[in-house]
């Protein structure tokens, strides 16, 4: 499978949430969310995403999630493997003994919702800020930037201040942790 996404700093989360609603949108409760970003063992950020498998652990509602990403055209678009774990510690030592480094924790508070084929998530990002994102999961051979290029145009109709960024969490992140 292929994630696509696209992701937006939000300036006003009241706008954002009616202007949802009047898309016919209604976000779920809020999930508390607790990741741990890994890198391949001597990757540097200056090397870029592209071509590189990154993990993450994320534990929620005490149900630990393995993903592996894998950028592809750009680091909004990835191929992407999941599975739930029994053990996150476990898992983590796993993940160690392949060569993965632990880089940033991520901890949010996600709502997510649909619209058609596109998933929305709100999130507030401790250390970051609050984010919209916008995904596509297919099993196709779409062009990528073009999917994020419609994503966009969805974003924007709703009208309010969004501020569209190509960085991932893990990289909003590293200012803050470094």
């Amino acid at each position: 499978m292929r994630e696509i996404e696209t992701k937006y700093r939000v300036a006003g989360t009241e706008a954002l949430l009616a202007a949802l609603e009047s898309a016919g949108l209604i976000l779920e409760d809020p999930v508390f969310q607790d990741d741990q970003a890994y890198a391949p063992a001597g990757w540097t950020p200056d090397q870029g995403k592209i071509g590189y498998t990154f993990a993450r652990l994320r534990t929620q509602d005490n149900t630990h999630l393995l993903t592996t990403k894998t950028p592809l055209a750009n680091a909004m678009e990835c191929a992407e493997y999941e599975t739930v774990v029994a053990d996150r510690e476990q898992a983590h030592g796993a993940l160690l003994a392949l060569g993965y480094e632990p880089t940033v924790r991520i901890v949010k508070e996600r709502r997510t919702g649909r619209s058609g084929t596109i998933g929305v998530c709100l999130d507030v990002v401790e250390g970051a800020g609050t984010f919209m994102e916008l995904e596509l999961v297919v099993d196709d051979d779409r062009d990528g930037e073009r999917a994020q290029a419609e994503l966009d145009a969805w974003a924007q109709r709703l009208g309010v201040g969004l501020e569209r960024t190509s960085d991932t969490y893990d990289t909003l992140m590293r200012p803050a942790t470094a």
